[in-house]
């Protein structure tokens, strides 16, 4: 069985930067097994499959680990197929059905913007080891997915050293390191051990809990966001009630087929 799959760079116009998904296109589901150890063989952080065989596009999302129940920068790599593949014209609204419910993505100019849902910050008691990363936090929120701790400096975002194992026990999917930068913007970093992604380059879906955050601390409902991790990311966001919008460029590294 042949596969159309597309490997693209996510959250950036420049290759070899951003995050790499691949896209894969289906008729039909296959069986989870398949479809993990597709995602296991291309080994990045994740691969998105498309049902295009159902009205909103399935969609679904594997680590080399396991699925993933929410994920942005392979959706915004899948929507800049289906525009590409002129599936869907330039600003129009594609529609994905995915466990978290309805995704909407939408191309303008040389952005392509997703809509997704918003998570809840909660502020919680710090009662994690100091064994997490080699600075403390200020402050720690709970979110649906993840943990994020929030620092004072954006140096030690960058600096910042993470201690996996520690990161593994969590009881989410992975902890967020994030500060405002010296021109009042939002940076951040995602660990994801359990999912065989130590680091994350650029993580769309943890801006539905850092924005939202960062949004009732400065008062504002736009915010600019950099990852900094080696590869880097740039996302441009907007709080609309309970969704967020998160844009962002993307380029294209590979399209093809694959045979299982």
């Amino acid at each position: 069985m042949k596969i159309k799959m597309f490997q693209l760079d996510a959250f950036s116009s420049n290759l070899f930067s951003g995050n790499p998904a691949a896209v894969c296109i289906l008729s039909e589901w296959l069986s989870d097994d398949l479809l993990l150890s597709i995602a296991s063989e291309n080994n990045l952080s994740e691969t998105a499959f498309l049902n295009l065989s159902t009205d909103p596009i399935g969609i679904r999302w594997f680590s080399p680990k396991r699925e993933v129940d929410l994920c942005g920068h392979a959706t915004l790599a899948s929507a800049r197929v289906l525009i590409d593949q002129s599936k869907f014209k330039d600003s129009e609204e594609i529609v994905f059905e995915s466990k978290r419910g309805l995704l909407k993505a939408q191309k303008e100019g040389d952005l392509i913007f997703l809509d997704f849902p918003s998570d809840k910050p909660q502020v919680i008691e710090n009662v994690f080891s100091n064994n997490l990363f080699d600075y403390a936090p200020q402050r720690v929120i709970k979110g649906t997915d993840d943990y994020l701790f929030i620092f004072d400096q954006e140096e030690k975002i960058e600096t910042i050293n993470a201690n996996y194992e520690e990161v593994r026990k969590l009881d989410s999917r992975g902890a967020i390191v994030s500060a405002i930068d010296s021109e009042g913007n939002i940076v951040s970093r995602c660990f994801y051990p359990k999912y065989g992604i130590n680091e994350d380059p650029v993580t769309g879906s943890a801006h539905t809990l850092i924005i939202p955050y960062w949004s009732s601390v400065l008062g504002r409902t736009k915010i600019n966001a950099r990852q900094l991790s080696e590869r880097g990311g740039e996302l441009f966001c907007e709080v609309l009630e309970d969704r967020i919008r998160i844009g962002g460029h993307t380029a294209v590294f590979f399209s093809g087929e694959i045979e299982v």
